[in-house]
């Protein structure tokens, strides 16, 4: 049996009790665990660090073992990171993914957002346009994921956000935050602006075609094909 699959007793344990109590945050001290389920203590600690790393547990000195509401970034992040360490261009291929997910989910997302979230990617895109006309010009990065995050986040799906979060964190990590040519970033916000206008006059349709036409110009990003970047 490959390790991963190997059954784990707090995983199993941890399950069982956020289902039966999805409030109740404490867990046992780490000897009543070890007991409960008998296994040795040194067995439980690695247990107790996968949790940790998948976000699934919050272990602090004063407040103990507290389980925390599942979210998928952590597991998809720990196995994207370790990726694009390795090769550079797993990148490409997950951001193929994260494209298809937008794209996939474009239409449910766009026909949740109300209003009030309309307001807020517009905001989001007069302040990157401040940046961009600041002198000297910022990039604006935070302003870039949250605009597709927010998009999505009315699904209240962890496993599309997870994913999508991902990308943003990858997208750091090699480095794509740091510089870009300024028409590039010019036709992303432009792009930006025609996807909400399409959404304030419920045309989803012509949302989607700009959102895929965005998507796209990552791949003719220059610098894109350079080792650098």
């Amino acid at each position: 049996m490959a390790y991963w699959r190997t059954p784990s007793e707090f995983f199993e344990y941890l399950a069982e009790a956020v289902q039966a109590n999805p409030e109740e945050k404490q867990l046992p001290a780490m000897n009543v665990l070890s007991e409960e389920l008998g296994v040795s203590v040194a067995r439980l600690r690695e247990q107790l660090e996968v949790a940790k790393a998948l976000g699934l547990v919050d272990v602090r000195p004063r407040t103990g073992i507290r389980h925390q509401e599942f979210k998928f970034l952590p597991a998809v992040w720990q196995a994207l990171s370790y990726a694009i360490k390795i090769d550079r261009g797993n990148f490409d291929q997950f951001s193929g993914l994260r494209k298809h997910v937008e794209m996939c989910y474009w239409y449910e997302a766009a026909s949740k957002l109300v209003d009030d979230d309309i307001e807020i990617l517009q905001k989001l895109i007069d302040s990157a346009w401040k940046r961009l006309r600041d002198t000297p010009i910022r990039i604006p990065h935070y302003e870039h994921r949250e605009f597709h995050l927010a998009i999505y986040r009315c699904l209240e799906n962890t496993f599309v956000l997870g994913i999508l979060e991902a990308y943003w964190e990858a997208y750091e990590a090699i480095g794509l935050n740091v510089y870009a040519d300024y028409d590039y970033l010019q036709e992303v916000w432009n792009y930006h602006q025609k996807m909400v206008d399409a959404l304030r006059t419920g045309d989803i349709e012509a949302g989607y075609l700009a959102l895929v036409e965005h998507t796209d110009l990552l791949h003719h990003r220059p610098g894109a094909e350079s080792p650098e970047w």
